[in-house]
């Protein structure tokens, strides 16, 4: 898995991450992920996961982006189906 983490955002309307550790939660308004740099909770509208590589933890997200927040909550993920999928 990556060790680097990285974020592009492109126009507010598509998101590439890269070093994403597992995925919390997700749906139209809000995804809440962990990366190797903390919980990155992602706010906004017609939010869609569009891809997802499980061996490199890059991640794609589009859809109207308002809000990009880093936790330094634990970096580890939590246990839950996704958070073991991306392990």
């Amino acid at each position: 898995m990556a060790t680097e983490h990285n974020a592009i955002l492109e126009n507010r309307e598509k998101l590439q991450l890269s070093g994403v550790t597992a995925i919390d939660s997700f749906d139209d308004r809000a995804v809440v992920l962990y990366t190797n740099c903390g919980q990155l909770t992602i706010l906004g509208r017609n939010l869609q996961m569009q891809q997802i590589n499980v061996e490199t933890g890059d991640v794609t997200v589009e859809g109207e982006v308002q809000a990009m927040r880093y936790s330094d909550r634990d970096r580890t993920a939590p246990t839950g189906l996704l958070g073991r999928m991306l392990r």
